[in-house]
C-alpha cells in the first residue's frame, strides 16, 4: 500500500487532504499539533494513523517517520498566522510592527516545518526514484507570513535546481483567503499529471503564468 504523509491534518485543507487520500486507498499518517482536530478527521477511516507532532521538530518527526516507513507522498499543509497585535493593514499586523517573538514563531512553522519535513522524506524518495512533494505556501498578507510564503516558493526552486529530473515531483501550492480547500486539491491533483518541472500552482488563478512557468522548465532547470 502507498504511504502518504499529511501535515497540518487537523485544519481545513490538511483535514481534506488527509480525508481524500484515505479514500483512494492510501496509508495516511496524518500530523498535527491539534489531537482533538485529528481524531476528527480520522473517523471512519481506518487506514489513517493520526500522529500528534509538531513539524517543526525534527526528533519527533524523525519518530513519526520511522513507524511510518517509506512515504510515497507529502502534502505539507502544517502552517501558521501571526496573531493581532500591534497596528493592523488590510490583512493583518504592519511588517514594522510585528513583535520578533511572532516572527520567529510563524517562521519556524511555516519554513522550519517545511524543511524538516523536506529532509526527513525527501531522501528516501530520491533513493527509491520515485515520489510526490507537496509543500504549501501561506496566503502572503503583510510582514512575516509574506516572508514566508516567499521563502518556501524559493526553497521549492531550490530544490528542483539540486534534485530534479531524479523521479520526484515537486509542487509549490500558492494559497489565498479565497479558494476553498476542496479547489486547492483538485488543481494539486491535477497538476501531478504535468510536467515534473511545472513547480508553483495558483489554484485561484489557474496554472501559474506562462514566463513563470518556462523560467521553471528553463532557468530552473536541474544541475546536473
Amino acid at each position: 500500500m502507498r504511504t502518504a504523509l499529511v501535515t497540518g491534518a487537523a485544519g481545513a485543507l490538511g483535514a481534506l487532504a488527509a480525508r481524500r487520500l484515505a479514500a483512494g486507498a492510501w496509508d495516511v499518517v496524518a500530523m498535527d499539533v491539534d489531537k482533538a482536530g485529528l481524531e476528527e478527521t480520522a473517523l471512519r477511516s481506518p487506514n489513517m494513523h493520526v500522529r500528534v507532532c509538531d513539524a517543526g521538530d525534527p526528533e519527533a518527526l524523525a519518530d513519526v517517520l520511522a513507524m511510518a516507513g517509506p512515504v510515497h507522498r507529502v502534502v505539507h499543509a502544517a502552517m501558521t498566522a501571526p496573531g493581532p497585535s500591534g497596528p493592523s493593514g488590510p490583512s493583518g499586523p504592519s511588517a514594522l510592527d510585528q513583535p520578533l517573538s511572532e516572527v520567529e514563531r510563524v517562521l519556524h512553522a511555516d519554513v522550519i516545518g517545511a524543511m524538516n519535513v523536506v529532509r526527513a522524506t525527501l531522501p528516501g524518495m530520491l533513493e527509491r526514484g520515485s515520489g510526490e512533494l507537496v509543500l504549501c505556501a501561506a496566503p502572503p498578507a503583510t510582514g512575516v507570513t509574506a516572508a514566508a510564503s516567499g521563502a518556501v516558493s524559493a526553497y521549492t526552486d531550490a530544490l528542483w535546481r539540486e534534485h530534479g529530473g531524479r523521479g520526484v515531483t515537486l509542487r509549490c501550492v500558492h494559497l489565498d483567503d479565497r479558494t476553498p480547500p476542496r479547489r486547492v486539491l483538485d488543481e494539486v491533483d491535477r497538476s501531478l499529471a504535468r510536467p515534473p518541472g511545472d513547480l508553483h500552482l495558483h489554484p485561484g488563478r489557474g496554472r501559474a503564468p506562462l514566463a513563470r512557468r518556462i523560467r521553471s522548465a528553463l532557468i530552473l532547470r536541474p544541475t546536473e
